[in-house]
């Protein structure tokens, strides 16, 4: 199979498959280079920089070590020279420590170096001819030996610590020299992988654009014919030949694009007639939306008479239920009068009858102060007698019985009157008992009569109110029909409105559809629909 005939989706697979590959072999090689200078400088960091890190603290040590050494032989104070002397312990200590440090690390080295382990040997040796000497300097400075001490130093210490400078700084600068070989190595390592990476890239960048340009100009070459085709069909041309030149998704294109142009000419015949038909409908429709939108209109005049009857009616309801409810609450209000008014009679009764025993008992008190005064009477009586008959020394007492027997006798009189009024008070209060008990008797039978109205009233303000919401009711129902009569009108308007745009647009489109050329399926000469 030609490449031309490949799919879209093939030729971009295999476009982008290539370009994937380049890209890997870029990565893979760009991950080889990172992982070799990862290497290189771990190598550097934990072997050689560290050794020389080490090689350093010896040499620092031993330093350390001669400048406590010759301050212990020149030493002032016994203090001084305890101090010096823990210095010189230390010191030698740390050299012993770092040694032996440096020859793990040489000894654990991946890759070991004979001339590193010479070096190691060579600063070992000296070290090991040098402590005996230092230790016994230092001895001799304790035991206030200077001047022995002082030759020694000159004599033995110095040249052999001169030595073990020296090989210490021997190390160093070949630990330098190696460190500068890794890093040109490393350098140079970069080099070489940075040019394949370029290559990689130039290359894929290559690919990459041929491989586009090849796909692009097929496409645009296929999609060009595609959007002539389309010119063709939107200028109404459905005659124009397609040809297909691959098999591919743009050979699909314009494959669908000649069965869009076959179909559509079929199409156009069948609307052209389609939409002759539709004009002649759309305009009967018409015609009769508009005889529907009058008689709608007339209805929506008779319902809106019908809801202003109806407003009017309840309103002249609610006007009467407002009446009855003001007269319900004056039949409340008299009947709570009335009740109010048959209290006080039941309390002026109950008075009467207590203003009755009342006098009873004052007429009772009467017959008493009666009683005692025609009692008094006696003994003044009685007592005028016995003054008599003493003669001249009751004669005193005589005269005051008299005056006694006197206001007797007036007490009895005023005792007298005073009952007869009492009695006249008595049948008085009795007649007023029996009117206000009658008067009592009528005002309970005009409360049950205003209560009796008042029943009346409310239930004639129950049926006005329940008549006023069955009117509201009604008026709104009468309201609610109004409104979707005006909305059936509003409609039947659109509807009409729709007709006479769907007659316009039929004939509109039998217009568009008119200047469409096809190719008659029977015959296959091309039409021209006028």
């Amino acid at each position: 199979m030609a490449f031309r005939d490949l799919s879209v989706k093939t030729k971009l697979a295999i476009n982008f498959g290539v370009l994937t590959a380049l890209l890997l072999a870029v990565a893979a090689s760009g991950l080889v280079a990172l992982s070799n200078a990862n290497a290189q400088f771990r190598q550097y960091v934990n072997g050689l920089s560290a050794r020389a890190r080490v090689a350093e603290h010896v040499r620092s040590s031993v330093d350390r070590r001669a400048i406590a050494a010759r301050n212990l032989v020149i030493a002032g104070s016994p203090q001084d020279a305890d101090a010096e002397y823990a210095s010189v312990l230390q010191a030698h200590k740390d050299v012993d420590t770092n040694l032996q440090k440096l020859g793990a690390m040489l000894a654990s080295s991946p890759e070991p170096n004979a001339t590193a382990n010479d070096l190691y040997a060579r600063i070992q040796q000296i070290e090991r001819q040098y402590t005996p000497v230092a230790m016994n300097i230092v001895q001799l400075a304790r035991e206030q030996k200077r001047d022995e001490a002082i030759a020694a130093i000159i004599q033995k210490c110095n040249p052999l610590l001169l030595q073990l400078v020296q090989a210490t700084q021997a190390y160093s600068d070949f630990t330098a020299q190696r460190a500068q070989a890794s890093i040109e190595e490393a350098t140079a390592h970069f080099e070489r992988q940075r040019a394949m990476l370029l290559t990689f890239c130039l290359l894929s960048a290559v690919v990459a654009l041929a491989t586009a340009y090849t796909i692009t100009m097929r496409l645009t070459r296929a999609l060009k014919q595609a959007v002539e085709v389309a010119d063709h069909i939107a200028e109404g041309d459905l005659s124009h030949r397609v040809d297909i030149l691959a098999k591919d998704e743009t050979g699909q294109l314009l494959l669908a694009l000649r069965n869009m142009q076959e179909k559509l000419s079929g199409i156009v015949g069948a609307v052209r007639e389609n939409a002759v038909a539709v004009a002649s409908a759309s305009g009967e429709i018409d015609d009769g939306n508009h005889d529907l939108s009058r008689r709608t209109e007339q209805q929506a005049s008779a319902l809106q008479q019908t809801a202003a009857s109806m407003e009017e009616l309840g309103s002249t309801v609610q006007h009467n239920a407002a009446n009855a409810q003001n007269a319900n609450q004056l039949a409340l209000q008299a009947s709570e009068v009335a009740t109010r008014g048959g209290g006080v009679v039941e309390q002026v009764v109950e008075t009467m009858k207590g203003i009755q025993v009342s006098s009873s008992r004052i007429a009772d008190i009467i017959g008493v102060i009666d009683g005692i005064a025609f009692q008094t009477n006696i003994l003044a009586l009685n007592a005028a007698v016995e003054s008599a008959r003493a003669g001249e020394q009751g004669r005193g007492f005589a005269v005051v019985a008299a005056e006694v027997r006197s206001l007797a006798g007036r007490s009895a009189a005023a005792a007298k009157e005073i009952k007869s009024l009492i009695d006249a008070s008595a049948e008085q209060v009795a007649r007023g008992t029996t009117l206000v008990g009658d008067a009592g008797s009528t005002m309970a039978e005009i409360v049950g009569a205003v209560k009796r109205v008042s029943a009346l009233m409310n239930e004639i303000s129950y049926a006005t109110n329940e008549q006023n919401q069955g009117m509201q009711q009604v008026g709104g129902s009468v309201t609610l029909m109004d409104e979707m009569t005006q909305q059936n009108a509003a409609l039947v308007e659109q509807s009409a409105a729709a007709a006479s745009g769907l007659r316009l647009q039929a004939e509109q489109l039998v217009q568009a559809v008119s200047v469409f050329r096809h190719v008659s399926a029977a015959h296959g000469p091309l039409l021209t629909l006028q």
